[in-house]
């Protein structure tokens, strides 16, 4: 049951909602748990956020568009820097404060999603091995 309380945690602090997952993370490792069923739980919870807040960009685009927020030429102006750059930005998605919003604007600048997904769970991946390895 503890692996599902950190799927949801980690699940929900990968969407706008300001939650953190690792305190959970560092005490179930202190608590002797299996790291790597951890690791398993705690990366695809994150990184299913991740793309709950890309879709949520991909749809809120159009309201961005009908509010006169952004414009079209805008979107494709932004989208050919993403495009460009955005993978590197993609990688400080596990950030805190600044990574929910890169995958946010990854969704309305319709970022390629197969790129996006693995260098979220990459991204991801690599913080809870890091804390891993740190607590470990």
């Amino acid at each position: 049951m503890e692996y599902l309380y950190l799927f949801a945690s980690a699940f929900i602090s990968a969407t706008l909602f300001p939650l953190g997952s690792e305190a959970l993370f560092i005490y179930y490792i202190t608590e002797h748990f299996n790291v790597l069923l951890l690791l398993l739980f705690a990366t695809v919870g994150n990184s299913l956020g991740s793309m709950v807040n890309y879709y949520l960009g991909y749809k809120g685009e159009e309201y961005l568009e009908s509010k006169k927020i952004l414009s079209q030429a805008q979107r494709i102006k932004y989208q050919s820097y993403f495009d460009r750059y955005g993978g590197y930005a993609l990688l400080l998605a596990w950030v805190p404060i600044i990574g929910d919003p890169i995958t946010l604007v990854a969704g309305v600048l319709r970022y390629n999603f197969y790129y996006f997904a693995i260098l979220v769970v990459i991204s991801k991946l690599s913080r809870y091995l890091f804390l891993a390895y740190f607590v470990i």
